[in-house]
């Protein structure tokens, strides 16, 4: 048990912030709600839930699918969806934290990966053809990439950080169309590339709490500051060349997780507010956003009831062309 407040006790204290207010009376929400993007989502670390951490598909404004697994295993490890994502043959490649599996629409386990105690994994994404990325947080962190149809490893990538805390390493570790490796470090508040043998060959400084960094197809790299709040775009030198952050949103930024850059030029940031563990001040906040190159919110969504959506920690919006076993959502 001790083991399992010490754990809770991390996880707030890197994700913990003030979140007193709720979204201004006067603010419509805008955009259509549910019905604005089919999309799946997921969000960690849900304690009004402890029987029921979820993953959701959204189609035409309603569930049509979900997952749920309990928040801690019968060795009371602790388990959260932060990672998913739909292949073109509707399977789900995911991440819990205390493992990561692909599980198909009829909700069958086709390849899982458990971790083994001392290690988290937090990420999990696709690579082309029956292949996965994920990290391992561990007293030695990793990248492992698996043939996930003879669950045989085929690279294991360490990577180097200060922090001597699992919990505390990584989060979000993405593939880049150059077979590269975006890490971000959290001891070190920086962003890394990695190539695959380990070596660093691009990173960029001053990024506090590098939630996710992807690397995008115009060779920029947007980055989430989780509970620092901002999302930020920078070019290959390292210059900040967009970026939102708290004091652009009318309403309560939390933490924010995860962002992604859609074909139009706009980008859709996921703002999980559960390092609040005050649970009644969680309805009514945003849980997504979609935010022009200039700023203007054009969608937000806020579903806390019919359905309960829960917090926002990724989300992969099905209306995007692409392959997204190939990176090819990164815009």
């Amino acid at each position: 048990m001790k083991t399992v407040f010490t754990t809770l006790a991390i996880q707030f204290l890197f994700c913990a912030f003030a979140c007193a207010q709720t979204i201004d009376k006067n603010y419509k929400l805008p955009g259509k709600g549910l019905q604005q993007h089919d999309f799946v989502y997921a969000g960690e670390w849900d304690i009004r839930k402890p029987k029921a951490q979820s993953m959701f598909v959204v189609r035409g404004g309603k569930v049509v699918w979900q997952y749920s697994i309990p928040q801690f295993t019968a060795a009371g490890r602790v388990q959260e969806f932060d990672d998913c994502t739909m292949l073109s043959n509707g399977n789900i490649v995911y991440a819990c934290m205390s493992g990561a599996g692909i599980i198909t629409p009829e909700k069958n386990i086709l390849w899982q990966y458990t971790c083994e105690p001392g290690t988290e994994t937090h990420s999990c994404q696709p690579i082309g053809k029956d292949s996965v990325l994920m990290v391992l947080n561990g007293p030695v962190g990793k990248v492992l990439i698996f043939n996930t149809a003879t669950n045989k490893l085929l690279k294991e990538i360490v990577i180097p950080t200060a922090s001597t805390n699992p919990h505390g390493q990584f989060r979000h570790v993405r593939w880049t169309r150059n077979k590269t490796i975006m890490v971000g470090l959290f001891a070190e508040k920086k962003v890394v590339e990695f190539d695959l043998e380990g070596k660093e060959i691009w990173s960029v400084g001053n990024t506090p709490n590098p939630w996710s960094a992807i690397r995008l197809h115009n060779g920029n790299t947007l980055i989430s500051g989780d509970g620092n709040g901002y999302t930020r775009e920078v070019n290959p030198k390292g210059d900040t060349v967009w970026e939102f952050t708290k004091a652009d949103a009318p309403f309560v930024i939390g933490n924010t997780q995860t962002a992604n850059r859609l074909a139009n030029g706009n980008t859709v940031i996921c703002n999980w507010i559960a390092g609040n563990n005050k649970t009644e001040e969680w309805a009514g906040t945003v849980q997504v956003f979609e935010v022009t190159p200039d700023k203007k919110i054009v969608w937000a969504l806020s579903s806390w009831e019919n359905p309960d959506l829960g917090p926002a920690t990724y989300i992969q919006l099905l209306d995007e062309t692409g392959n997204p076993g190939n990176g090819e959502l990164q815009r």
